[in-house]
């Protein structure tokens, strides 16, 4: 079967076609994104603005005509934390269904942290034992632990890289006290999470997914991504202690020069350097995997359990408008 898994996120809205099979890996077959960053659409009383709801519903009818190009059967829409906080999120949802006939779903941060769970755990297998899995997205942290494919413990803050860039860190490069304000405001909401992680001991396995995490184990010395993603690739906290000042002294123009770091996050660098170093500082890790698979997956993955089950309702395609 061929899916289509529409991804509304707070950076990038990314359509990406994969042949998924019972039983087997989803394999990418095609991938569009368009770096939409709708958090960055939002006017001083927290609604998306019209400029950029209208480019989030031209960017819907673009996947949905790759979708009828690729031969796609469902589509699974979904949309996150840029649209979920938005003052006007409903009418968003509501002009998109009627503009384009694509519903989207609203994940919870919580929703968000289980499926990506789910995804890393079928990555990564049984040998990981109790799993302990962080993601930072565009606009928000999610968390996540466990020892079998639904997680004990899960949270989610409001802690993205693109929320806390624009909110908490004006000037390229910012100065030295902003950065300081910005860690302890990090610290202090991710130490809200940590009680309810600790009661559950110590992790096997500490995954980070998002593209930051990505990042930043590409700037410490992680494989190329066209090494394939079957590679090892760690992040320490020793190495990412070392890298984070010499990151808060960089303009974004040349955190885009350094290796791994595409120019659409090079502004979000630090940021999220800033919230995976205080996650693996304050939850004891030292050092993580990062996984090829993240939300996207886990949502693939939990549509062919459901038809398994025979609970799964196949989404309608559209036509393109």
């Amino acid at each position: 079967m061929r899916l289509g898994v529409l991804d509304v996120g707070s950076n990038t809205v990314h359509f990406l076609v994969v042949d998924a099979h019972l039983g087997a890996a989803p394999l990418p077959a095609y991938s569009h994104k368009d770096e939409l960053r709708l958090a960055e659409h939002l006017d001083d009383r927290g609604r998306i603005a019209d400029s950029g709801v209208e480019r989030l519903v031209a960017t819907v009818r673009t996947a949905l005509r790759v979708a009828e190009d690729t031969g796609v059967e469902d589509i699974l829409p979904f949309a996150t934390s840029a649209v979920r906080e938005a003052e006007n999120g409903d009418d968003v949802l509501k002009r998109v269904l009627r503009e384009t006939g694509v519903e989207l779903r609203v994940l919870s941060g919580e929703d968000e942290a289980r499926l990506t769970f789910l995804a890393a755990r079928r990555w990564f297998g049984w040998s990981s034992r109790k799993l302990l899995l962080f993601d930072i997205g565009g606009g928000s942290l999610e968390a996540a632990c466990g020892l079998d494919e639904e997680p004990d413990a899960v949270a989610s803050l409001p802690l993205g890289a693109g929320r806390l860039t624009a909110e908490r860190l004006p000037g390229d490069p910012p100065d030295a006290e902003a950065i300081r304000a910005l860690r302890r405001h990090v610290r202090a909401r991710i130490a809200t999470i940590v009680p309810e992680f600790a009661r559950l001991g110590p992790p096997d396995h500490a995954v980070g997914s998002s593209k930051t995490f990505k990042q930043l184990a590409r700037l410490t010395g992680a494989a190329r991504e066209a090494e394939g993603p079957y590679v090892r690739r760690r992040l320490t906290r020793d190495d990412l202690a070392e890298w984070l000042p010499r990151l808060a002294g960089m303009t974004v123009r040349r955190r885009a020069e350094l290796p791994g770091v595409s120019p659409g996050r090079a502004g979000q660098l630090l940021a999220g350097a800033l919230v995976a170093d205080g996650v693996m500082d304050l939850f004891g890790v030292a050092e993580l995997d990062t996984c090829p698979w993240a939300l996207r997956e886990g949502v693939i993955l939990r549509r062919l359990d459901r038809m398994r089950d025979g609970t799964g309702e196949p989404a309608r395609v559209p036509p393109p408008q």
